[in-house]
């Protein structure tokens, strides 16, 4: 039996990241996408939900605020881009609290923990942990992770395995992959950085991510990926060489 997600956010495009995400793991199933707590509210008196993705602020009423008015709640994910309610989640008892933007891997261990306690409580689940409620890996192979950018008013799946490097363009970011042209996107490369699988990428500069198995040849001063030369910040030159195994 899947887990019934209720996602609630007020922001459309925090809604298709964690849509996206949800569709690439078995055993979950959406039952509803609410705008604000009082939509999701009404939905809760009519439908059964096991696990709901609730943002914090939203119009009208907040998700803290509306968690608490609950009698029963659903286990709940807090999905947040405001450290500062991270002690709210605590209180409230919360399964845990996303940061916005939210890394496919974070977002996996988030329903990792939902599958144990599930399993540990509840008799629609397998009572033993080995055998987690999804039938395939938890963890897409590497080949099959992805993530969302919006760019030209639309969201573009970008393969993780396909990104050669980022660059940073002031309040832009330029990716640029080995399967179409360079994609400009509308974000800080240090929100870009935390999706990242940090096993996979490295920062270089503080304009430059580049893909560790995309590296073709480097020094203590420049890393080239592609064909391309790319220079290596003097503050990042240590975890560089530590990341390579070279001497700097």
């Amino acid at each position: 039996m899947n887990l019934r997600c209720l996602l609630v956010d007020d922001e459309p495009h925090a809604l298709e990241i964690i849509e996206s995400y949800i569709e690439m793991i078995d055993g979950l199933e959406i039952v509803g996408k609410c705008h604000n707590a009082v939509q999701a509210f009404s939905l809760l008196q009519s439908t059964p939900v096991d696990l709901m993705f609730l943002d914090i602020k939203m119009p009208k009423l907040t998700g803290t605020d509306f968690l608490r008015s609950l009698r029963n709640p659903p286990k709940v994910i807090f999905t947040t881009a405001y450290r500062e309610y991270a002690l709210d989640g605590f209180d409230l008892d919360v399964v845990d609290y996303l940061l916005k933007p939210i890394p496919f891997e974070r977002f996996l261990r988030a329903v990792a923990k939902v599958m144990r306690l599930d399993s540990q409580a509840g008799p629609h689940l397998p009572t033993e942990p080995e055998q987690p409620l999804v039938e395939k890996e938890l963890v897409p192979s590497e080949r099959d992770a992805f993530l969302y950018f919006r760019a030209d008013r639309k969201m573009v799946k970008v393969y993780t395995k396909d990104i050669l490097y980022v660059e940073s363009l002031k309040d832009y970011i330029k990716i640029i992959t080995n399967t179409a042209k360079p994609l400009v996107v509308k974000q800080a490369i240090s929100s870009v950085e935390s999706m990242l699988p940090h096993r996979d990428f490295l920062r270089i500069h503080r304009s430059f991510i580049v893909a560790i198995d995309k590296i073709s040849a480097w020094s203590p001063n420049h890393i080239e990926v592609a064909g391309q030369e790319l220079p290596v910040g003097r503050l990042h030159q240590k975890d560089v060489g530590k990341a390579l195994k070279m001497e700097v």
